[in-house]
């Protein structure tokens, strides 16, 4: 089989950079394009010396059309709008499309889900192999373990993030909720302040911290009476997403139009 042709969206931002590096070092992949918004200094530039590579013959544009025409799938990190927009396109070229944006509305993710329809997409609130192992544990744990122990999960990102909780809190949310067969929406807390009154039995809450250049930390904190078991991941490379990525873009080649899962990559 061909290499596959994949392009990176929003290809000079620095989760850009490091997909195009983990695309140009992995075998079966062919750096295929890169898009960035009108006006973009970025526009015309070769894409692999704005990931601080060698040149790699492949300008990057505005021209989306033009673009998801000549390619097997796109790997986007983008934002929740342009994402939409995207899979629309996708599903119209039959293309792969891996989705590490988070920070969805409900209505967005309808329009996802009509997408996969045509297009074979996987979404993961984090494409690290390290996350989606912790999510699994973290399901077993919150099975295993009674509604005396109270889940809580913190994350803390760096200054730019704009969404919170992260996505991969909510994975992780959603996994502890699994685990308890419970809805997250029905449990979820987001905030306290003020007289909150005593914790109730079965909420899971979320905190999150901003500041510097943390890449993502996430920590699950079961605390029962007298004891207390963490499952933390730190990340300290964003190499690490963009290779999960491009493993997931690999695997996608070739299945069926649908919704898939980090999870159904890694076999989880």
């Amino acid at each position: 089989m061909s290499d596959m042709r994949i392009a990176v969206l929003g290809a000079a931002g620095r989760m850009g950079q490091a997909l195009t590096r983990a695309l140009a070092e992995t075998p079966g992949c062919e750096v295929a394009g890169g898009l960035e918004t009108k006006g973009s200094p970025a526009l015309g530039k070769d894409i692999g010396e704005v990931a601080g590579l060698e040149p790699l013959g492949v300008p990057i544009t505005d021209d989306v059309l033009s673009l998801f025409a000549g390619i097997d799938g796109v790997l986007d990190f983008t934002l929740p709008k342009a994402t939409v927009e995207f899979a629309a396109l996708a599903a119209q070229a039959r293309i792969v499309h891996v989705i590490g944006t988070t920070g969805f509305s409900d209505d967005d993710l309808a329009k996802l889900d009509a997408a996969a329809r045509h297009a074979t997409i996987v979404k993961a609130g984090n494409m690290s192999m390290g996350v989606n192992l912790m999510a699994a544990l973290t399901a077993r744990v919150a099975e295993t373990l009674g509604p005396e122990f109270d889940i809580e999960i913190l994350e803390m990102h760096h200054r730019h993030k704009r969404d919170a909780p992260s996505g991969t809190s909510l994975m992780l949310g959603d996994a502890a909720a699994k685990g308890r067969s419970v809805a997250l929406a029905e449990k979820s807390v987001r905030t306290r302040d003020g007289d909150t009154g005593p914790r109730r039995e079965g909420d899971i809450g979320f905190a999150a911290l901003r500041g510097g250049d943390v890449v993502g930390e996430h920590r699950v904190i079961f605390a029962g009476p007298g004891e207390r078991i963490e499952l933390a991941h730190i990340a300290s490379d964003r190499g690490i997403f963009a290779r999960g990525a491009v493993r997931a873009a690999l695997w996608a080649r070739g299945k069926p139009p649908g919704l898939y899962s980090m999870a159904d990559v890694l076999g989880l």
